[in-house]
């Protein structure tokens, strides 16, 4: 299946999780559409500024990739920089909050697998 970038559905999330500003989630195939267990598939682009506040993954997995910008990723005990090419892996109950600290846009490949 090929979905056209202009065929995909866009959300905006005010203050997602408890962070500040606006992120803008454009789903690349909704959770229905994947037989695998999963429950996200999208890009996040986050503004300068904006953040998604800290949140805990319980009997799943989320994997970040960075395709463009500069931001801190939070696990709760330590604020590590991530920036375009990282990779970032939260879950088994793992908390986790992005920041974009840029001066761009922060834009994220985001999927979550489900374990059951």
């Amino acid at each position: 299946m090929i979905r056209r970038a202009a065929q995909m559905e866009s959300e905006v999330r005010e203050e997602m999780r408890g962070g500040k500003g606006r992120v803008t989630i454009q789903h690349f195939f909704k959770k229905n559409e994947i037989r695998a267990k999963s429950r996200l598939c999208a890009k996040l682009v986050l503004p300068p500024g904006a953040s998604i506040g800290p949140h805990e993954h319980q009997a799943e997995d989320e994997v970040y990739m960075v395709v463009r910008g500069t931001g801190v990723l939070d696990d709760g005990t330590r604020r590590e920089p991530i920036a375009a090419g990282d990779a970032v892996l939260t879950g088994n109950g793992e908390t986790h909050a992005l920041i974009n600290d840029g001066p761009g846009d922060l834009e994220v490949i985001a999927v979550i697998m489900t374990y059951a």
